[in-house]
């Protein structure tokens, strides 16, 4: 295509969808929320972190889970995989002001590559019910633009966005495309998620292609695809194994920093299952065993989330719903689950709730209510949280839309009134 033609088409394009009122609105929030994001340096606190790791890794790699390295005082320091560093360190190259501007420039344009993919996601997907204008689905995703997990997300320099970008753009290689090759990018492309941030972990049971007909009493399993998708999202996690292999340190470190250190224990406003029963151990002084508890709550959970995937009726696209069922579990269930971490599960929510039927009691009843909470009111009680922990400790509201989402995908998956094409 002719790239003075190509310009054109996105300027008619935008002009289309600057007649849309709420488009407006959220480009002029994003943008301030861009904007202020720049000026406010003091909050680029875990950038800082990540810029640090990328030099580390390439100056002494033995000492990336070194506490000492980072914001000690404010309990901040390198808790990912190893090769996750790799990805910061063209930023630690340069001079810290300048990489913060320019990271978060890239997580402006992540965010309208997510918009796209999500667009033609919805496209792909969407019930026949729906509203044949993009009047609705241009609403969506201008909510999920000036979301307040945006403001988290650009304050403090996190990486969400290259989650969700190639979460979502696995997702729809993963609709569109049947051929076992597209099946491996597809989870190819969710293991390089897992690799930078672990929060997707939880995605590689849901994604295995098996389901058990209660009603025929039989089990369905496609091996093939299953063994494709389990290779792709492994592949990216085998290689930090072979850097533990390497460096035994690393390994260690990787370890303490995520399950038994010090800090998976100290009172917090994470509003995940295991963060809320340690406050509540720790407030009233009661012992436990924070890894014990961590599994315990894995397994109640997890198990709750495998039995609908695995019990599910037979619908067309199961794989929109195993993707939420992971990033959902995931938040329950991890020490720290934050605001931020909201903006991976927004999305999924927005395309569930194209895929259901437009009058769906599920959708109205939990979908559309978790979307709006974990969108807008979740950094409003951390607010709470701060002025209540002295006394009450719980930051207790997005976990409980996350638990009635569950419940609506359960409900949903579970009905057998649609009987069509598993994918």
């Amino acid at each position: 295509m002719d790239l003075k033609v190509g310009i054109e088409q996105v300027k008619i394009r935008l002009l289309e969808l600057w007649n849309y009122r709420i488009f407006k609105f959220a480009v002029i929030i994003h943008l301030s929320y861009f904007i202020i994001s720049l000026i406010l340096i003091g909050f680029k606190a875990d950038f800082q972190v990540f810029y640090k790791s990328g030099e580390i890794f390439i100056t002494n790699i033995s000492d990336l889970y070194n506490k000492a390295n980072y914001s000690v005082d404010k309990n901040l320091w390198f808790r990912y995989f190893p090769l996750c560093a790799i990805f910061f360190i063209p930023y630690s190259l340069l001079i810290f002001e300048v990489a913060y501007i320019f990271f978060n420039i890239v997580n402006f344009f992540l965010n309208i590559f997510i918009c796209l993919i999500l667009y033609k996601i919805i496209l792909l997907i969407q019930s026949e019910d729906h509203e044949k204008d993009e009047k609705r689905i241009i609403t969506y995703l201008s909510l999920f633009l000036i979301g307040f997990p945006q403001i988290s997300n650009y304050f403090i320099g996190q990486i969400n966005l290259y989650i969700v970008f190639l979460i979502l753009l696995s997702l729809f290689i993963l609709l569109k495309y049947e051929e076992m090759k597209w099946q491996l990018l597809g989870s190819f492309l969710v293991g390089i998620s897992i690799m930078i941030k672990p929060i997707a972990i939880f995605l590689i049971p849901f994604s295995i292609a098996i389901y058990y007909d209660l009603k025929k009493r039989k089990l369905y399993f496609d091996l093939k695809k299953s063994l494709i998708r389990i290779i792709g999202m492994l592949i990216p996690i085998f290689l930090n194994l072979i850097m533990f292999f390497i460096y035994p340190s690393l390994l260690a470190g990787f370890l303490e920093t995520n399950f038994s250190g010090a800090e998976n224990v100290i009172v917090n406003f994470s509003f995940s299952i295991t963060r809320l029963i340690t406050n509540f151990f720790n407030f009233y002084s009661i012992p436990y065993n924070q890894i014990i508890l961590f599994i315990g709550v894995v397994i109640v959970i997890g198990s709750i989330g495998l039995l609908i995937y695995i019990f599910r009726s037979d619908k067309q696209y199961s794989i929109i719903y195993g993707y939420l069922l992971g990033i959902c579990i995931m938040l329950l269930v991890y020490f720290d689950s934050w605001d931020h971490h909201l903006l991976i599960i927004t999305p999924l929510l927005i395309v569930v709730l194209f895929n259901l039927p437009r009058d769906s009691e599920i959708a109205n009843k939990t979908i559309i209510p978790g979307f709006i909470a974990l969108n807008f009111l979740n950094l409003i009680f951390i607010g709470v949280w701060a002025l209540t922990e002295s006394f009450f400790p719980y930051n207790f509201v997005s976990t409980i839309f996350l638990l009635l989402i569950l419940y609506g995908i359960g409900i949903y998956s579970l009905k057998n009134d649609i009987k069509i094409q598993e994918n």
